[in-house]
């Protein structure tokens, strides 16, 4: 593992660069995914990509198609809001904790778990070669969540917004 004290100013200065570039990697991912831009989310994975999770689609084609019927397996509209980012640079991967308010077949429900990336460097840009979710919790939002977070009301209104 690389140590602060080994890097010249240059290379600790790449390395917060690094950092910073995989933290919008993520936003961008959840921004992309939320809106439902596949175009945009596509880009954000190597040409031989993978998402891990739910189902295991590989390369843009098949993951563009999963991601894009999501809303045919009744997830309508979801947010998701990633925290505790942890990047190792030296091995480039990222873990990240995940929840996730969403509709599901016109229901308030909430999701929780934990992302686990491989990133790599293609032409100067980050970008996902493997991003895996692991749900730890999916249910209802009436089953009880932390109210101050999430509002049952927010989430109702968003299962029937035009």
């Amino acid at each position: 593992m690389t140590t602060l004290p080994d890097l010249t100013l240059a290379e600790r200065i790449a390395r917060l660069e690094d950092l910073e570039a995989i933290r919008s990697l993520d936003a961008r991912y959840c921004r992309h995914l939320d809106d439902g831009d596949w175009d945009a989310l596509m880009d954000l994975f190597t040409d031989d990509g993978e998402f891990d999770g739910l189902s295991r689609p590989r390369g843009k084609a098949e993951m563009r198609e999963f991601f894009a019927g999501l809303a045919a397996g009744g997830l309508t509209t979801f947010w998701h809001f990633i925290t505790n980012m942890e990047i190792d640079l030296d091995r480039a991967t990222v873990r990240s904790f995940l929840w996730q308010p969403c509709v599901t077949d016109g229901a308030p429900a909430i999701a929780a778990g934990r992302y686990t990336d491989e990133v790599v460097k293609v032409d100067g840009r980050w970008r996902y070669r493997v991003k895996q979710v692991r749900f730890h919790f999916f249910g209802p939002l009436e089953q009880g969540w932390d109210e101050n977070l999430f509002a049952l009301e927010t989430a109702r209104r968003a299962a029937v917004r035009p």
